[in-house]
């Protein structure tokens, strides 16, 4: 196990994460800016209000503005994972 986690973390390292992750699939939501945030895009979609999270390396263009039609791509990336015990099974009755 310890030997896969250095392998996965030199690998990352030598920039071949970055090429996994393009085969990572991307949506998209189109609709109007409602805000423009550093670190996020608010977009209306029909009803719903959807903020999408956002960094240095989003391509954003300078002009965009609350108003603004836009439609972004994303994907979606875990940050944190927990694992739960599987739930305990009754013993079938023996004969």
């Amino acid at each position: 196990m310890l030997r896969k986690a250095l392998l996965l973390a030199l690998l990352i390292t030598l920039g071949i994460g970055a090429f996994a992750s393009a085969a990572t699939k991307t949506y998209q939501v189109t609709g109007p800016v409602l805000e423009v945030r550093p670190d996020a895009i608010v977009v209306q979609k029909g009803t719903e209000k959807w903020e999408i999270a956002r960094d240095a390396n989003t391509k954003a263009p300078a002009d965009m503005k609350v108003g603004s039609k836009v439609t972004i791509t994303y994907r979606m990336t875990a940050t944190a994972v927990e694992v739960k015990p599987a739930a305990a099974t009754k013993a079938s009755p023996k004969k």
